[in-house]
């Protein structure tokens, strides 16, 4: 770039296009453009050419081919298409063009729209959280499939899961998987395997198709019932450019059905080398061991005498030991005579019938003397006896009264003790030996 007198920028056809295209790519971001397909060209490069027009206007359109190797549809002049597109320049001719990313059929790119509406509102309540992803069990022994059961999925995953795992058995849950009832279907057969929690692990899927094909993957029913699931669910759902939510939704998302099964399945052929490495670190372990355990027996089988000679052996101990015992007993029994003759000889000096004999003259003796003490002891306490009753008979009030004395009481009982306590005509009683008199004072003096 030079700068002329009048201090304008002076630019070359190729740096005005360049800045042209940098403004254009710089404030435009993707837009979604709808328009009749024209001009198709496909060369040789595998690169797109085609215009986008309406009754008004029309637009070049380039998609080259990273990006058109992933198309469902095969375009066609007159075809009616959405496209997601980034606005820009083709500096070469100074030609404004879109550079498109994605191409649908028109009908295609309506479903497309609803897709990422409910794409982004479910991820705005964060039912695609990462943190919300189950971990897949490493050895699984049940496995549902939910899918057609007629379709290729189901038979590519049964191939599948039988050349990498056989042992691991496979439950299938038929549904529809595309039509108004798929998607109610799929929500009954999830609703089931939680229920059932005989599974270990999900597959969802379903072959290629078109978006159509597919929509009852998008269904909001089906993305909740995926994550309502108790066990963890993989999606294997159409090609490897297909993307639907209930890929999101799931626990893992793989490209196809066959992906699917692979994901979830240990491979045999990856295991099977260890398994047979173990086998043989099992078959030398266990030959070490019969090894030594023959050692140990040819050291025992050394050591291991006949019977027979145990017999000889237990049969000389034997007559040892009576010998001894024969002995030992002879003995004994000398010694016991002995013992024997010297307690007689004691026997003879103590005999007990003369000890006997004084044992009864003395108890005799301390008999009659217990009976004097006893007879003694009687005759001192009735004598005491008699002198206590005859003191108790001198302090009988009685023996008093029986003496001519009488006892005087007042009206209320109480014993009278002098004449100033009572007063004249009162009446009181005189208790005597035999009987009581009731009196009336005439006269009394101090």
């Amino acid at each position: 770039m030079t700068m002329s007198n009048s201090q304008n920028p002076i630019l070359t056809v190729s740096a005005l296009n360049g800045a042209v295209r940098e403004i254009i790519e710089g404030n435009f971001p993707l837009l979604r453009v709808e328009g009749e397909l024209s001009n198709f060209s496909s060369p040789g490069s595998g690169h797109w050419y085609f215009s986008l027009k309406d009754a008004r206007a029309q637009v070049r359109c380039a998609m080259f081919r990273q990006r058109n190797t992933y198309t469902r549809i095969q375009p066609h002049n007159g075809m009616q298409v959405q496209v997601l597109a980034q606005p820009s320049l083709y500096e070469g001719r100074g030609e404004f063009q879109l550079i498109v990313e994605q191409l649908l059929d028109a009908g295609e790119g309506d479903l497309q729209a609803r897709f990422a509406a409910l794409k982004d509102k479910l991820a705005a309540e964060g039912l695609f959280a990462p943190e919300l992803k189950r971990r897949l069990p490493r050895w699984p022994q049940r496995v549902a499939v939910v899918t057609s059961a007629n379709g290729a999925a189901l038979h590519d995953i049964r191939v599948t899961l039988a050349r990498r795992w056989p042992m691991l058995a496979v439950m299938v849950y038929p549904v529809l998987v595309q039509g108004d009832q798929a998607a109610a279907q799929i929500c009954t057969a999830l609703g089931r395997i939680a229920s059932r929690q005989r599974e270990d692990v999900v597959i969802l899927a379903r072959g290629g198709g078109s978006a159509e094909d597919l929509w009852c993957f998008n269904e909001e029913n089906v993305a909740r019932a995926i994550r309502a699931c108790t066990v963890p669910v993989v999606t294997g759902i159409g090609h490897e450019i297909d993307f639907t939510i209930a890929d999101f939704a799931g626990d893992l998302r793989a490209a196809t059905p066959t992906a699917a099964a692979a994901a979830i399945s240990p491979d045999r052929a990856e295991w099977l080398p260890q398994v047979q490495a173990q086998r043989r670190q099992l078959e030398q372990s266990m030959q070490r061991t019969l090894r030594d355990a023959t050692q140990r027996l040819d050291y025992l089988r050394l050591r291991l005498r006949h019977p027979g000679e145990r017999v000889r052996d237990a049969e000389r101990r034997l007559r040892l030991v009576r010998g001894a015992l024969r002995q030992a007993m002879q003995r004994q029994q000398t010694v016991w005579g002995e013992r024997l003759q010297v307690l007689q000889a004691r026997r003879l000096r103590q005999d007990p019938r003369q000890r006997l004999q004084g044992l009864n003259e003395m108890l005799e003796t301390r008999r009659t003397a217990l009976i004097q003490a006893i007879d003694k002891k009687l005759a001192s306490a009735e004598a005491q006896q008699q002198r206590q009753v005859a003191a108790l008979h001198l302090l009988d009030p009685l023996a008093v009264l029986q003496r001519g004395f009488a006892v005087l009481r007042d009206g209320s009982g109480e014993i009278i003790y002098g004449s100033e306590s009572v007063a004249v005509h009162a009446q009181i009683s005189a208790t005597l030996a035999r009987g009581t008199l009731v009196c009336e004072i005439v006269d009394k003096s101090d």
